[in-house]
């Protein structure tokens, strides 16, 4: 049984993350690291090959409630109370963790929003979204229908806050109603091992939050797959295509699946538009494919796509925070390689136990995704145990359930006012 990290460095932040030590940054990441090695100390691993963020304006997205007093406001966000464990609100002028911009278009909308009556009346919440490339999303929401003014006024506001992002869009959403000025969604380029990717990332769907992270991802997932150009790979959980478009010239084919309608939408775009044109993309859950894959049923999202001529090798997964469901993790048995993204170490290592006879654990890379804060992502590459048999796809591994291990010291096992990481 793993055990609980009893001590380690104190890192001291405030939960809403409106002021750090930017100095304290690699004792808060020891801190993760060490709770890291003791969670998985019952497995046999490589050193752990660690990949760290800037300690500030790494975070490209982020929500603030606003705070009403009179014709004024505030952004706040919350915090628990460490005496009564109660939340309670911390005003938010600056927040350092987000990139630049968003610091940029906080100022300018906490001195424009009050002089507005028609931008700030109900307002509730204001989101931020930003990108290297200097473009910027922000989005309004209201208790309260919006109609033409509304539209008036946010159009003066995008002139106001033009001199800051380009493009900027102004979005403004109420119960059942979303207002766009012009579109919603910004374009984020990267550049990973030289190449110039692009990526379009559309308002209220996932995207990787920090940049420089996601590039640092990339780039170890592209390395892990280096070799594989004769052979196919299957993508679940593909989200916006973030991996698909990065790892697809590593091989000869893609076949990518994905749940969320908006999403697949936008992996098709971003594939197209980096070039990328052995992808199959199929809008359907990680199950649906692992039962069409196992008993050879036909799926109609499937449609075009044969699967006894696919010839899979690597499997790629990045699940949400519950890790593999029953089914997805019998499916790894099928495969010679598996990349492993995850965002939750305790999913990840209930799923690396269950499949401990069959793979090697050949690397696993640490991506402080967010500090001054417990959450962990993962990358995880295995590769087939020479002689391991590949069990009849009739078969089943039995569920395990993750340990319940204690969070490092100093962090929290849940982030308090910061968005969660899946």
């Amino acid at each position: 049984m793993s055990q609980s990290v009893e001590s380690g460095p104190a890192v001291h932040y405030s939960a809403a993350l409106t002021s750090i030590d930017a100095s304290q940054y690699e004792a808060q990441l020891a801190t993760k690291v060490a709770w890291l090695e003791t969670l998985f100390q019952d497995l046999e691993h490589p050193p752990f090959a660690i990949h760290r963020s800037e300690p500030e304006h790494f975070r490209m997205r982020t929500e603030f409630d606003v705070w009403h007093s009179g014709d004024s406001l505030e952004f706040q966000m919350f915090e628990k109370d460490p005496k009564t464990g109660e939340r309670r609100p911390v005003r938010v002028d600056q927040f350092p963790v987000a990139s630049k911009l968003c610091n940029s278009l906080m100022t300018a909308l906490l001195r424009e929003l009050p002089l507005c009556q028609e931008l700030r009346s109900k307002l509730f919440q204001v989101n931020l979204h930003t990108t290297l490339s200097g473009q910027a999303m922000v989005t309004l929401l209201y208790h309260r229908k919006l109609g033409d003014a509304w539209q008036e006024a946010a159009q003066k506001l995008r002139v106001c806050l033009g001199d800051l992002a380009s493009p900027i869009h102004i979005i403004g959403r109420s119960r059942g109603q979303k207002i766009c000025l012009d579109a919603d969604e910004v374009e984020e380029t990267l550049t990973v091992e030289g190449q110039t990717l692009r990526y379009v990332q559309v308002e209220a769907n996932f995207s990787q939050p920090n940049a420089g992270i996601s590039v640092q991802m990339l780039a170890w997932a592209r390395r892990a797959a280096q070799g594989s150009g004769a052979r196919d790979l299957l993508e679940l959980y593909c989200g916006n295509g973030n991996f698909t478009a990065a790892l697809a010239p590593r091989f000869r084919r893609v076949v990518a699946t994905e749940v969320s309608k908006r999403s697949v939408a936008a992996a098709r775009r971003n594939c197209a538009q980096n070039g990328v044109n052995n992808v199959f993309l199929a809008r359907m859950r990680s199950e649906e494919f692992t039962e069409a894959w196992r008993m050879g049923g036909k799926k109609e999202r499937l449609k075009g796509l044969d699967l006894v001529e696919c010839d899979f090798q690597t499997l790629l997964v990045d699940p949400p925070r519950a890790g593999l469901d029953p089914d997805t993790l019998q499916l790894l048995h099928e495969f010679d390689n598996v990349i492993y993204i995850s965002c939750n170490p305790e999913t990840l290592h209930a799923n690396l136990v269950a499949v401990k006879d069959t793979f090697d654990i050949v690397e696993y890379a640490v991506f402080d995704q967010f500090p001054w804060t417990p959450h962990i992502e993962s990358g995880v590459y295995l590769q087939r145990k020479a002689g391991a048999p590949r069990p009849p796809k009739s078969s089943s591994i039995p569920d395990v359930a993750p340990e319940n291990t204690a969070a490092p010291q100093g962090v929290k096992r849940k982030a308090e006012g910061v968005e969660a990481a899946s």
